[in-house]
């Protein structure tokens, strides 16, 4: 949470706004980095993704994540996902996470500070959820089925199997 004194000066605290990538090759494999040990739920498996920065949009947001964690160059879409609920697994800010699909268009694999590996995975060997670092399994799971049925996007709210 973000701890903030108003005009007022009343004290609250905001949340946080997040941006993720899901890309796909040609084989329907996704897009996952693993973090660092040293950051929050380290050792996991996560999309790429981050906090949005001050003084961009959503979309260069998550472009910008997905470029920084992989060394991946992408086009962005279509937006897969906002999930603002304030009851997310695995989160301590209640963090407003906006999932986009994405394409790769360039860029070479890369790892960085925050990303200790880079892999692509199929539907089957997706890590497990105790290896994810957020709910990000299900949303991947959700985008598969999506991928079998199409339904009404974005999807808003946490995703549900």
């Amino acid at each position: 949470m973000i701890k903030c004194i108003l005009e007022n000066g009343r004290e609250t605290s905001f949340r946080h706004v997040t941006v993720g990538a899901i890309a796909l090759n040609e084989k329907q494999e996704v897009l996952l980095v693993k973090r660092a040990q040293s950051l929050t739920r380290g050792n996991t498996y996560t999309l790429p993704g981050g906090f949005l920065d001050r003084d961009e949009d959503l979309k260069e947001g998550a472009l910008r994540e997905l470029k920084e964690e992989t060394g991946y160059d992408g086009r962005i879409e279509f937006l897969f996902q906002i999930n603002d609920s304030p009851k997310r697994p695995k989160e301590d800010r209640q963090n407003v996470d906006f999932v986009f699909i994405v394409k790769i268009v360039g860029g070479e694999m890369e790892l960085n500070q925050e990303v200790t590996d880079i892999k692509w995975f199929s539907k089957e060997s997706l890590p497990s959820e105790e290896n994810f670092a957020f709910d990000h399994r299900v949303i991947i799971l959700h985008y598969f089925e999506y991928l079998k049925k199409s339904f009404t996007l974005p999807i808003i709210g946490q995703a549900n199997l």
